[in-house]
Parts: C-alpha cells; structure tokens; sequence
C-alpha cells in the first residue's frame, strides 16, 4: 500500500479544506451519538406505563450532571416530553445531514484538485520523458493519465468520506455502546479480529486483480485508438473485421479482469455482514438471560444492541471503502512506475545541480563523433560508429536504404536520444553537457508525418515560436506563411489565419500541411534545420513551391535533410550515404555515382523513382 498513501500524503497540501472535512466527519458523528445517547430516556417514556415519567424526572435519574436549572426548563407532562423528545431528535437529523452535506462536498473539492494536481505532474513528466520511453506506448501513457488517476480518485474519496464517516459514527458507536454497557460491547467486540483477517485478505486479491484490469483497460484503449486513427486504412483494405476482432479480444480480456475483481469485491459485504450478525446474535442471547435475570434493563439492552448495529452497520461500507483504496493501490503503482522513469537529463541536472551552460548560437560546425545507438530490446545497434563533421551554413543530405539509421542519426542533434557511446558537439561543444532548452531553440524541424495542433492556421504557425514575453506578431506569423509559400491557400480560405483546422489538419492536402510546417519553422528563426523526408509524399506543384521555400530559407543555416527526392540531393553541399547504421562514403553527387555502388543503386531506384 505505499504507492497509495505516498499519494495520500499530498491531501495535506491542502490543509484548511481537509481539517474542516474531517471536522464536518466528526461532528456528523457526534450527532449520531448524540441521538443513541438520547434512546433510553426515550424507550423508557414510551415503553413503560408510568404517569409520573416526564422528560424532566428522566433527566434528573438518568443525567443529573445538566445542571438544576437545566433540568428544571424541561416538561414535566409525558406527552410534552415525547413532543420535545420527537423535535429534539428531527433537529439532531437536520444537524447531522448538514454535517454530512458538507462533510462529502469538502472531500469531493479536496480529492479532484487533488488527483488534478497528480494527473498534472504525471503530464509534465511524461513531456520531459526520453523519447525512447514514449515511443510505442503513447496509448499505455495516455491510460495511465487518464484512467489510472480516475480509479486514484476513487481511492482518495473512499480515504477522505467514506473511511472518516464511517470509523467515527462506528467508533462512537461503540463508546455509547460502553457507557451504557460495557459487558455488551466488550463481547461484542470480540469479532473485530476476525473481521481484520477477512478484509485483510480480500484486499490483497482485489490489489492484484485490479492491476490486471487497469492494464487490460489500456490495451483496449490502445486498440480503440489505433482503429480509429488509421480508419482510412481500415476502411480501403476492408480491415473491419480485423479490427473488431482485435478489439473483440483486448476487450474480452477486460471484461474478465474487470469481472474478477468485483466477482472479490462483492464478497466482502455478504462476508462482513454474516460474520457481524453472527457476533450480534450471540450478544442478544447472552442479553436475554441477562434481562430474564433482571441484571440489564430493557431499554439499556436495546439502546446498546442499536449502537452495536449501528457499529457493525458502519462496517460494511467501510468494507467497500477499503477495496476502493486497494484498487487505487494498483493505480498508484502504475502511476508510481512512469514518474520513476527517470527524464531527460536536462532536467534531472536542473532539479539537482541547477541550470546547465547556455549553447551560443550554432555559427561553426556540427560533429558527430564516433557515435554508437542501439533502441532499446534491439539485437543490433541502429547506429555503429558514425563520425562526421558539417560546417555551419552548409546542405548535407543523407541517403540510404531504409533503416540504415538516417533519422536516427539527426535525432540525436535536437538530443531526442542520447548516444550510448560518442559525442554530438556543436561548435566544440559536446551538447550532452549543454543547456537542452537553449539547444533546441536553435533547431526547427520538419518531417514526412507533418503534426497539426488542435486551433487556427495562425496558432499552428506560431507554435514555432510561442513565448508569453515576446509572442509573435501578425506581421510576423504572414511573412513566415509568404516564404514558405504558404500564404496564397490560405487567403483563399473563408476565414484566412482564423480557420479552425479538422482532427491532425485532415482539411488540408499533404502540400498545404507540409507548408504550414515549414511556416512553423521558418518563424522559429533556427540556426539548424532538419529535413526528414520532408517531401517524399506530396505532389509535383507543392514540391517544387516547398523546394524554393527551402532553398530560400536555408541560406546561412546549416540544413540537414533525409532525402527520397534527387534534385534536393544533387542540389546539397553534401551527400553523406549510410548503409547499416555505418556511413559509408560521403562527396558531391557526380563524385559518388563513380565511386559508390550503393549510390548507384540509391540514384537508379529510390531516389530516380521517387522524382516520377
């Protein structure tokens, strides 16, 4: 249960909100005994016929502590003091439900800004991640965030309402029970370690078995999205039956899991209630002989098997309340497990050290020196040696065939993963030992998959430079659309820059996305740009208008590109050709047609294909 009430412990985050929870969950409870203190004055009123009996003579038997000039405000009349008696107790309801009232609304303020306050943490880490902990398991992430912190809430309100209300009202109770007889509930607490062992034991099986079911919720998740995502696909190859089948499976396999775990859960009340009324049915027996006997009194006798009931009333949902915090254990161990991730180093060494040196802006070289990079549960690595060295303002394409390390290769300049021998030094500077914001500032980044943000055009171009200081212009947002030729289309468009784009910019042509992208970038005024296959799927027009843009905007910046197209390799400073993770030969592109096979073979297939 640590994992839980490591989280627990940030309820005190918020102190005043939960003192006063707690202390709405006392006096709740303080009526309660109030009222069951209250039933022997009032069985003895109702239950014997004596016209002497008032609440007045009651009080003066039963509580001579009041005080004289209490006791003597009270009614003398039977019938009077049944009245008081009845509008006593309607008060004491009306107390204790808005105590209850305000009891549940604090804790339900308290546990969601709380649980928004983890699922806020678990969000910030999981954006500071290594990129090699998200990729291929965005949907487990996104499970985690989302539902595991939903099942977290639970736990949180089941600790601060549930738990609270239920122990105090059973605990005093239980003190009612002792002051009015101390033999009975003594006996009757004979059953607490009994019931211990029960709850005890069921709450380790819900723990596991709701581990199983969180992790069986991602996966159908994962499944749903991934369908849903790719529906043209599914659509042209005629994929529906595949899909359902494979959700089918992943949500099968939920049901079960899910099933098992209130198969346990519904266990525990009958189990609880059995064992309770069991206990209370041997307190009635042994009370019976007692009153037989005349050593207990009648009304004593029911006034304490009500507190007693009451007691073992409150267990049962106690009983829920504790399986609710063992399904939120297994949440919170799943939470626990992507916070630990360890994050980029960047920000470990300003969370330990403070703040790395700043990297000046990019103005002389880019060298990757003897680079080593296997992914994780890979047999053989993606890069394997890789030494290279580019001058600043220079044009370097790399070509090769797929998944020779290409794109691996330039995600290591933004330090999107970090090499696990070697160096990437910019300037001189090894960029591991550099402050990564002020590296990554200098880089924009355009790739095949273009991504468009939910919103307008013009906050999709001006995510490449959003700062709350120093926010982009109009001026600026349209000179960046004209030069990357961009401007034109969306003048065209009802509502210009204003357009909300669809779902990913599913509204737009491959063209006018990758244009918007290069927009993005040019905005960010880089020292460095990275091309990824940047126009390997789009039509003749927009290359051609994408490779002015391009052409225009890489004058004084060093540009790295990943290239399928032959005229953006002929047009390079450079063609650097990589084949299993190793470069093999580098030189201009007359250069390697002579001396390289490999770029022969590249130039005839790959690279003449894909200008057709």
């Amino acid at each position: 249960m640590s994992n839980f009430w490591s989280y627990a412990r940030r309820l005190l985050d918020r102190p005043t909100t939960l003192a006063l929870a707690v202390t709405m969950a006392f006096l709740s409870a303080a009526g309660l005994g109030a009222g069951l203190l209250a039933m022997p004055p009032v069985l003895r009123l109702f239950l014997y016929d004596d016209p002497n009996a008032s609440l007045q003579s009651v009080a003066q038997e039963r509580v001579p502590w009041l005080g004289e000039a209490i006791v003597q405000e009270l009614p003398t009349d039977r019938f009077m003091s049944i009245v008081w008696l009845v509008v006593g107790l309607i008060l004491l309801t009306l107390y204790g439900a808005t105590a209850n009232f305000l009891h549940a609304a604090l804790a339900y303020r308290l546990t969601i800004r709380t649980v928004g306050d983890v699922r806020r943490h678990m969000f910030r880490h999981a954006l500071h991640l290594p990129l090699k902990n998200i990729v291929g398991r965005s949907n487990e992430v996104v499970s985690r965030l989302m539902n595991d912190t939903e099942v977290l809430l639970g736990g949180y309100f089941a600790l601060l309402s549930k738990i609270p209300a239920d122990i105090l009202k059973g605990l005093i109770a239980v003190i009612v029970a002792i002051v009015l007889d101390w033999r009975l509930a003594l006996t009757a607490l004979l059953v607490s370690p009994v019931l211990y062992v029960v709850i005890r034991k069921l709450g380790k099986r819900i723990r596991r078995a709701s581990r199983g079911a969180l992790q069986a919720r991602s996966e159908v998740l994962g499944a749903a999205t991934e369908a849903v995502q790719g529906i043209r696909v599914v659509k042209v190859y005629s994929s529906e039956r595949r899909e359902l089948a494979r959700f089918t499976k992943h949500n099968d396999d939920a049901v079960r899991e899910q099933s098992r775990t209130y198969v346990i859960r519904a266990l525990g009340s009958p189990l609880v209630e059995v064992i309770t009324i069991s206990f209370l049915g041997i307190v009635v027996i042994v009370a019976s002989k007692a009153i037989i006997d005349g050593r207990i009194e009648t009304e004593i006798f029911l006034s304490t098997l009500a507190a007693l009931a009451l007691a073992g009333a409150a267990l049962k949902p106690l009983t829920r309340a504790v399986q609710e915090i063992q399904t939120a254990e297994a949440a919170a161990k799943r939470i626990s497990e992507l916070l630990n991730e360890p994050p980029e180093p960047m920000w470990t060494t300003r969370m330990a050290k403070g703040r790395r040196p700043r990297l000046p802006r990019h103005a002389e070289s880019i060298e990757f020196d003897s680079i080593r990079f296997t992914y994780p549960n890979a047999e053989t690595p993606a890069l394997d040696g890789i030494s290279v060295e580019i001058p600043h303002g220079s044009t370097v394409a790399f070509v090769g065939p797929n998944g020779c390390g290409k794109t691996t290769l330039l995600s290591l300049v933004p330090l999107l993963f970090e090499p696990d021998s070697g160096c990437v030094r910019i300037d001189g500077r090894n960029i591991a030992d550099v402050d990564l914001r002020s590296l990554r500032r200098q880089i924009s980044v355009v790739t095949q998959e273009t991504v468009i943000f939910g919103g307008s055009i013009r906050d999709n171009i001006a995510y490449g430079r959003r700062s709350a200081a120093e926010p982009p212009t109009d001026e600026q947002v349209i000179d960046a659309a004209k030069r990357a030729r961009a401007h034109e289309f969306i003048a065209r468009l009802p509502r210009g820059y204003d357009t909300i784009l669809g779902e990913h910019g599913s509204t737009l042509s491959g063209g006018q996305r990758q244009r918007l992208a290069i927009a993005r970038a040019i905005l960010r005024d880089p020292a460095i740009l990275i091309l990824d296959e940047a126009t390997s799927m789009i039509d003749a027009d927009s290359e051609h208008k994408i490779a002015d843009a391009i052409a225009e905007f890489s004058t004084g910046r060093t540009c790295l590109i990943v290239a399928h197209r032959l005229s953006t390799v002929v047009n390079a400073d450079r063609i650097v050709v990589m084949d299993q993770g190793r470069i093999v030969q580098s030189g201009g592109h007359d250069e390697l047609l002579r001396s390289s096979d490999l770029y022969q073979s590249l130039a005839r297939t790959q690279l003449v294909a894909a200008t057709a």
